[in-house]
């Protein structure tokens, strides 16, 4: 299985995109995630959006991100691998995460 994080190629997800790239070769090295770049969208949302799913786990948008939560966004990855279908029930290892959860869809 496979995570990806989804950012938008827009120029305010760079930064954040960076720092994952390299969180992914530092702090998530051995995690199985990718980071993709995509158009996100959702009503009310605020920059910068991104997504987070797995097949035949559950799927969620974050919205409100800055650089400075990738940690948070590390936490809340591995609460995602060790939830039963990817359903985080107790969130409060995610950090600010928890705050920026903009919809949670279960899998399907």
């Amino acid at each position: 299985m496979r995570v990806r994080l989804t950012l938008p190629p827009d120029v305010r997800a760079d930064a954040l995109a960076d720092a994952l790239t390299d969180a992914l070769t530092d702090a998530l090295a051995g995690l199985p995630v990718q980071l993709c770049r995509a158009g996100l969208q959702a009503a009310g949302a605020k920059p910068v959006l991104m997504a987070m799913q797995a097949e035949r786990r559950a799927s969620y948008l974050f919205h409100g991100l800055a650089v400075t939560d990738v940690g948070d966004i590390a936490a809340t990855l591995r609460a995602y691998l060790d939830a039963p279908g990817g359903w985080i029930t107790d969130a409060r290892t995610c950090g600010r995460l928890r705050l920026c959860l903009k919809t949670r869809i279960p899998a399907g």
